[in-house]
């Protein structure tokens, strides 16, 4: 029998996360629904240490330890770029080759450097959210969006390596287009709808 995923009738969650930008991006996805979001940053919250070995594992982690923190639901995000010639990395270690600093122009001049001269330029991105209760239940769903990547970089919208990344069928980066137009097919946007189509109600 196919489980049926539960609905979230509350007005407020956690954002498990302190990457600014993915706050962002994740508050703007929760305004339709009347759903505010509080940034796990803003309450003082440790990062957990992501010992999960896909994209979901580690969403769960984050989201569980959050809700478990607060006594409030709590949704996480993990995401990263796939790039196949690199037989997958960064992958699930996308923020850590940017360093302790979050330095991703450092990340994005090493992924270029390792690619060399492959004539394999594919790539990516992945989200996977994880919306937690304060039970313990979790669902979670995943998106992707797929592109290649440029070098060098374009544009200074975004955050991560969206100024490298270009989506199939577009002539822009991540990091050149609009907030609003990225939201609308990105990895992230992806794994959204899928949440709010089984999660929320309008």
């Amino acid at each position: 029998m196919v489980a049926v995923p539960r609905q979230f009738l509350d007005t407020q969650l956690i954002i498990a996360s302190h990457n600014q930008g993915k706050v962002r991006e994740i508050a703007n996805l929760l305004q339709p629904y009347n759903i505010e979001g509080v940034s796990a940053a803003s309450l003082g919250l440790d990062e957990p240490e992501e010992t999960g070995t896909t994209f979901a594992a580690n969403a769960e982690l984050k989201a569980r330890t959050a809700s478990a923190a607060t006594n409030l639901p709590a949704l996480a995000d993990d995401s990263g770029l796939v790039v196949p010639a690199l037989r997958g990395a960064p992958g699930i270690y996308s923020a850590r080759w940017a360093g302790l600093g979050k330095d991703f122009d450092t990340a994005m001049g090493l992924i270029e450097c390792r690619l060399k001269n492959s004539s394999d330029r594919s790539a990516y991105f992945i989200a996977a959210l994880a919306l937690c209760w304060t039970d313990g239940h979790c669902e979670t769903f995943e998106g992707r969006v797929d592109g290649t990547l440029v070098w060098p970089q374009r544009g200074s919208l975004g955050f991560g390596y969206d100024p490298m990344f270009l989506p199939n069928g577009s002539k822009k980066t991540f990091g050149e287009m609009e907030p609003g137009v990225k939201h609308s097919i990105s990895h992230r946007a992806d794994a959204f709808a899928k949440l709010t189509k089984s999660c929320f109600v309008i």
